[in-house]
């Protein structure tokens, strides 16, 4: 039980291994989580990584012991956030992320889901914020995230009247990038996350921060001045004459 880790190429799976709790993300599981995504941070050999989880869930959520644990009134807001550092930890990546949504990703587990860059949903996947139907306020920045991929309307339908939203549904809200067979969920994830991998990792970083900072960004012209340096900088490592040349060879 844990977090397994997979090498396909320049691609990390990371996959949520404790079925019998359908992948719930204990105390244990979110310390996992963060040391495996810093130890595929570190790994020079990984360019991109794809989240999973063992079925037949990719994640039901909080671990219930540790809402119980907070749910008598007593809970202070560090005990709180500390679950939100497996999530955030993915969300924080510098290298691309990818979901491989082959389950019910419930509360924290749709989080989890959130904070990937794209999502590939399976046809069994089901986003469920399911926060305020057991009592409690969406937490972790579920929200934003869930506002930003899907419309003001979608979003309050699946958190105020605790809609849950099906693969197929999902893909065509925008909230999965493409929804495909469950035996195929996880290898579409995989082959997209390898694309990512094939352009330099430094490159890889500079994009997505660019794409992180861009809804902060006052204005055009700004936006324009963030990538004119982040593009010369390119310029100066020698990725586009590299590729120019091999494509004429």
């Amino acid at each position: 039980m844990g977090v397994r880790a997979e090498q396909r190429g320049a691609v990390a799976v990371l996959t949520l291994d404790d079925a019998e709790r359908r992948n719930a993300l204990s105390a244990a599981m979110v310390d996992e989580i963060v040391t495996a995504v810093g130890r595929a941070e570190a790994d020079e050999a990984t360019s991109a990584l794809v989240i999973t989880g063992a079925p037949p869930a990719f994640c039901s959520g909080a671990d219930t012991s540790n809402l119980a644990s907070l749910g008598g009134g007593q809970a202070e807001s560090g005990s709180v956030r500390s679950l939100y550092d497996g999530f955030l930890a993915v969300r924080d990546a510098s290298l691309p992320t990818v979901a491989a949504v082959n389950g019910p990703a419930v509360g924290a587990g749709f989080n989890l889901a959130l904070c990937c860059d794209v999502r590939i949903a399976a046809e069994s996947a089901r986003f469920d914020s399911r926060f305020a139907r057991i009592g409690l306020h969406p937490g972790g920045g579920h929200t934003w995230m869930l506002e930003r991929a899907v419309g003001p309307q979608a979003a309050a339908a699946m958190t105020l009247f605790g809609v849950a939203v099906a693969g197929p549904r999902a893909a065509e809200l925008g909230l999965a990038w493409s929804c495909v067979s469950d035996d195929e969920v996880l290898d579409t994830a995989v082959a997209l996350a390898a694309r990512a991998a094939e352009t330099p990792r430094d490159l890889l970083r500079s994009v997505k921060l660019t794409l992180r900072e861009a809804p902060w960004t006052p204005d055009f012209a700004t936006a324009v001045a963030v990538e004119l340096e982040r593009q010369s900088a390119s310029f100066k490592r020698g990725w586009v004459a590299e590729r120019l040349a091999a494509r004429r060879r």
